[in-house]
C-alpha cells in the first residue's frame, strides 16, 4: 500500500513538471505536443486531453492482457485521472496568471519541469506498481510480436509529432514541436534512466 501511495504522489509530481514545461511555451515533448495541439484544436483542457490519450493506451493494454488484473487497471485509471487533473489545476489555476517574458528563464523553467517530470517517472518505473499506460502497452505489444519495445515507443513519438504538426498547419495553430522538443529528446530519457537506477540502488 505504501508503494501505491508513493506512485500516485509521483504521478502528481510528474504532472506538475509537465505543467511547468507547458507554461514555459518553448515547445514540449512529442506526446505532450500532440495533446497540446488537440487541446488547442478542440478547446479541451490539456490535462483532460492527456487523460483521454492515456486512457486510450490503457484500454489497449487491457484488451491485450490475458489475465485481467482489475486492481491494477483501477489503480492505473485513478493515477492517469489524477495526472490530468493536476496538470489542469497547475496550468490553468496556479500558473494561470503567471507569465514569463524572458526567453532564458523560460528555457530554465522548461528544463526544471523536465527534470521534475523525468525524475518522478524514473522512480515510478523503479517501483513497478502503477506503470504509465504508454510504456506498459508498448511492452505488451513487444511481448506479442517480433518488434521491440523501443520500436513501438518511437512509433508513438513519431505519430504524436506528425499529428501535432498536421493539426498546427491545417488549423493555423501554434507549432508545439520546437526547441523544447529537442531538449526533451536529449534530456528526458537520461533523467528517467538515472533516477530509476539510483532509486533501485537506494531502495
Amino acid at each position: 500500500m505504501k508503494k501505491v501511495i508513493q506512485s500516485i504522489l509521483l504521478y502528481i509530481i510528474s504532472a506538475i513538471g509537465i505543467s511547468l514545461t507547458l507554461k514555459a511555451d518553448v515547445g514540449v515533448s512529442s506526446f505532450n505536443a500532440m495533446n497540446l495541439s488537440i487541446s488547442e484544436w478542440t478547446s479541451i483542457k490539456v490535462g483532460s486531453m492527456t487523460f483521454i490519450a492515456n486512457l486510450i493506451f490503457l484500454i489497449g493494454y487491457i484488451c491485450l492482457c490475458k489475465k485481467k488484473d482489475l486492481r491494477k487497471f483501477a489503480l492505473m485509471f485513478i493515477s492517469i485521472l489524477s495526472f490530468g487533473m493536476v496538470i489542469n489545476f497547475f496550468l490553468y489555476t496556479i500558473f494561470g496568471t503567471f507569465h514569463v517574458e524572458n526567453y532564458l528563464i523560460r528555457i530554465g523553467l522548461f528544463i526544471f519541469g523536465t527534470i521534475l517530470a523525468g525524475g518522478a517517472t524514473g522512480i515510478i518505473l523503479s517501483l513497478n506498481i502503477i506503470p504509465f499506460p504508454i510504456e506498459i502497452l508498448c511492452l505488451r505489444m513487444a511481448d506479442l510480436t517480433k518488434h521491440s519495445f523501443s520500436q513501438y515507443r518511437y512509433c508513438v513519438d513519431l505519430f504524436s509529432i506528425i499529428l501535432s504538426i498536421s493539426l498546427s498547419l491545417l488549423y493555423n495553430l501554434p507549432i508545439n514541436i520546437r526547441e523544447g522538443t529537442l531538449i526533451s529528446f536529449f534530456l528526458l530519457s537520461g533523467i528517467i534512466s538515472y533516477t530509476q537506477l539510483k532509486f533501485k540502488v537506494i531502495s
